[in-house]
Order: C-alpha cells, then structure tokens, then sequence
C-alpha cells in the first residue's frame, strides 16, 4: 500500500480536538505532512497554555498513523506555536479537577539524583550521557565524537552513540553502518551497531540525501524517541554527537535529559573559539557540568621532515580553559589519516589502535570519563541524606 498524505490526513481526521471540539485536521492543528522511506513526519499546533496536557492527544495521532498499513513509523511533534485554522480563538476550558485529598508524605529516598531535583528524566540502563558540541561547525567534532566513543570503549566502558544532528547526521558515514535499523514489537527501535558501539542516527531512518526541512518542535520530538525510544541494554556511557551551534537540538538534551557533562571541540584560532565560548556559556546556564575543551587541528607534522606547523594557530583551546577554569582535555593534530580513515568509515581508533593518533584520542578519553567520576562524586556530596527513624 502507497502511503500518501491524503490517507494520513484522512485518518488524523479521526483524532479529536482539545475537549472533543472537531477533529485535529479541521481544527488546523495538523502542519505539513513529510513523508520518507514509509515513515510519517508531522506537527500538532496546541494552545500555549494548555501545551503540557496535550500529550495524549499527541500520542493519539501517533498512534493511527502508525496503524496504517505500510507505515514504519511516525514522528508527531506538538508545537504552541499559533497559526491558521481556528487557533487564535481561545479552546473553552476544561471543567476545574476536583481536589483530592491529601495523601501521606513519602518517604524521602537515601540518595535521590540530583538531575531528578531538577525534572530531568534519566535513559534506563544509561549509568552516563555525555554530550559533545561545538560553537560551530567545520571544527571536526563529529570525528571526535566517534573516536571518543571508541577511545571509551577501548578503555573497557560499553559505549553508545547518539547522533543529535537531524539536519547533517554523519555517523553512518562514520562508522561505515549502512541499512535501516529493526524494531522490537513494532515501537522501539534496536540500535546499529559497529566496532563494538551501539549507534542511533537520523541518517539510518532517511537516505542520506533527503533534506529534512523542520522546525524546532519536530527535532525534539525526533531527538526525544531517539534517545528514549531505543533498545539500548546497559551502557556505561552513550556519548551524544551535537550539531553545531547552541539551538533547539542542545537545549533539549541541556534541559530534558541528566547530561553527565559536555565536551567542547574547538580549533585554536580565534573565530573558533568566539563560538565555543557560546557553547560552553550556554551548557553553564543550564548547570550541565563541562567536562572539558579539546583542541583539534592542533598542529600539522609534515610526513617527509617531520617539521610542525602551526596552521591555525596553537594553544588558543588550552588558554581558554585555563582562563576559563576548564580541563584542557588535548590536542588531536591535523593528520591525513584521521580524515582519511574518518571518511572512509574506519576511525582511527578502530583502524590503527597502536597509532600515535589512537593513544590521543584514548588519553581524551580517559580524562573525560575521570571528569565524569569526579562530577558524580560532588553531586553525590551534594545530596542530603535525610533519614526517617
């Protein structure tokens, strides 16, 4: 069976309003449908002050797209944005709730997490989450990403990657994976996997040259069910590659999930590291601890004399951490085998694990996951425990 926008409007038309007031489709609610490789991709316009109660009705919608005959899946986003189609007028209210009575107060918990205070919901069997950005694309943070997941691993850690870029995901390049990743009962999907990471991508879902033309509200909703809809098993640590820049896709992870810390990827000049101040401000705005800055494209050895060139500078990233009071984590060179390995789906940590390359990207990794460790053990200190006798 084709699956065309017609039938998957026809079946929203199913759903009803806010407060059974028509269906989503005539009320306007329903943005425009993106159809790809049978996955259904949509919208649902809410009013404002009523966004955090219309998650059953999202997940309504959700639920007869997916029903549909040759449908593989379904990414339904709600958004508070206003629009056309009836709602600028105010939904009528739901009738007030009775209050029910006061229950007994809980027991408090030993040791509650700290990223539970603040509403943040953890990924069960994920003891870390690890996000890794920039300020700004071109700075080669993708290949850091996945040679600091390799780097982890290597080091005896069960490590997944998570490739939060919806507009250019680059893991399946990467790391060479290739086909569309299966589901368990038809919901939750089984992640990729390759050199020993488990791997989840936009690009596994869409053919790499589909442009996803999206707003905000669809790329958290993507980025949500690819964190929380996902057979990961027991991790150690799932390592999030960013896309670059500080926009919906970072304050959703900042906000929404327990980061154990972020790691900066910048080059030494200047202009670089304008736009890495930018990350590293925001992820402190939103207490995510900083793990630290990585220098990449530190220096270019030339391979016939051996001799060093400072291409774009040198020690601009370890300056700023130190004026900045955060961990320098290291300085990965400008080597032909690290893109040529990268390009060709063999990092070089898997590629070449005895290389001079490999043992940066291992000692990087040792750093980061110590700073993990040592940013636990505070917010552990951090937590009163209160005892009831």
């Amino acid at each position: 069976m084709s699956i065309t926008k017609e039938i998957v409007v026809e079946r929203l038309k199913t759903v009803n309003g806010p407060d059974f007031t028509g269906n989503i489709v005539d009320l306007g609610m329903v943005s425009e449908i993106f159809i790809a490789d049978s996955k259904v991709f949509f919208s649902i316009t809410v009013p404002a002050a009523r966004a955090p109660e219309m998650e059953p009705l999202r997940a309504a919608a959700e639920r007869v797209v997916k029903a549909i005959p040759g449908v593989a899946g379904a990414v339904v986003a709600l958004t508070a944005e206003k629009k056309g189609g009836g709602m600028e007028a105010p939904v009528p209210p739901r009738p007030a709730p009775r209050r029910a009575p006061p229950a007994a107060a809980p027991r408090a918990a030993p040791h509650a997490p700290a990223s539970q205070s603040h509403g943040k919901r953890g990924v069960p069997g994920i003891e870390a989450i690890i996000a890794v950005a920039s300020g700004k694309g071109g700075v080669g943070k993708s290949t850091t990403a996945v040679n600091l997941a390799l780097g982890l691993a290597a080091n005896g850690l069960r490590v997944g990657v998570l490739d939060a870029d919806i507009y250019g995901p680059s893991m399946p390049r990467l790391l060479n994976i290739h086909g569309r990743p299966q589901t368990v009962d038809g919901k939750i999907l089984k992640p990729m996997e390759n050199y020993g990471l488990k791997v989840m991508s936009m690009g596994f879902l869409v053919d790499e040259e589909t442009p996803m033309i999206w707003r905000g509200p669809m790329v958290m909703s993507a980025l949500t069910q690819m964190l929380r809809e996902v057979e990961w098993g027991r991790l150690d640590v799932l390592v999030v590659d960013m896309p670059p820049g500080t926009g919906d896709a970072q304050l959703t992870m900042a906000q929404q999930v327990p980061l154990a810390g972020a790691v900066i990827v910048s080059t030494p000049q200047d202009l670089a590291l304008i736009d890495a101040r930018k990350g590293l401000n925001m992820f402190k705005k939103v207490d995510v601890p900083l793990l630290g800055i990585v220098e990449n494209m530190s220096y270019f050895l030339a391979p016939d004399t051996g001799k060093r060139y400072d291409i774009f500078g040198h020690g601009g990233a370890r300056r700023e951490a130190e004026r900045l009071g955060v961990t320098f984590l290291g300085e990965v060179p400008l080597e032909m085998g690290i893109r040529e390995s990268s390009d060709a789906g063999t990092p070089v940590v898997a590629s070449k694990p005895d290389g001079a390359e490999a043992k940066i990207y291992r000692d990087i990794a040792s750093k980061v996951w110590d700073r993990v460790i040592e940013e636990r053990g505070a917010a552990e200190a951090a937590v009163p425990n209160i005892v009831f006798e």
